[in-house]
């Protein structure tokens, strides 16, 4: 099934969903030792030039909606999901579980992946870390737990299925 978002609802999703730091070294205290998803051409690019390969990446080829200047080449098992904007669907969903359980590995959406931080955290095990861009702000750092899995589900349900 998928699901999409409302028009009413898109300011719910505006502000960052965890802490916000200016760049990935000023946050690598918060998330060293965790599972690593990242999210975002951009903050995964960042990463792998800090040296840290995620263990889940979510890319889409563009950032702020323009395409990404970045070649990014991770070498790790890679899958292809359809993803329109504005929407989650179970391709995506599907794929991020899966990524959770084997190897690192690269889900390469064909659309827009904003949204995919939804399903990952709920997704993700507790103590997980799920790293996305905040567009001209810096880099949000969600360590999974019960708490952040609530506050993805309550987001979750103002989609709508299709």
């Amino acid at each position: 099934m998928d699901y999409s978002l409302p028009d009413r609802f898109r300011k719910d999703f505006q502000n960052p969903f965890g802490p916000l730091f200016p760049n990935i070294a000023a946050a690598k205290s918060v998330f060293a030792g965790c599972m690593i998803i990242a999210v975002g051409d951009v903050v995964t690019q960042n990463l792998v030039d800090a040296g840290i390969l995620p263990d889940v990446a979510v890319i889409d080829g563009s950032t702020m909606r323009e395409p990404c200047n970045r070649a990014l080449d991770l070498r790790v098992p890679e899958v292809r999901v359809s993803n329109p904007a504005g929407m989650i669907t179970g391709a995506l969903i599907r794929a991020i579980e899966d990524a959770m359980e084997g190897e690192p590995s690269l889900i390469r959406v064909e659309g827009e992946e904003d949204l995919a931080v939804i399903p990952a955290v709920m997704a993700a095990p507790d103590g997980a870390c799920i790293l996305y861009g905040q567009p001209s702000e810096g880099v949000v750092v969600i360590k999974v737990d019960e708490r952040y899995r609530d506050k993805a589900e309550i987001l979750f349900r103002l989609f709508e299925a299709k």
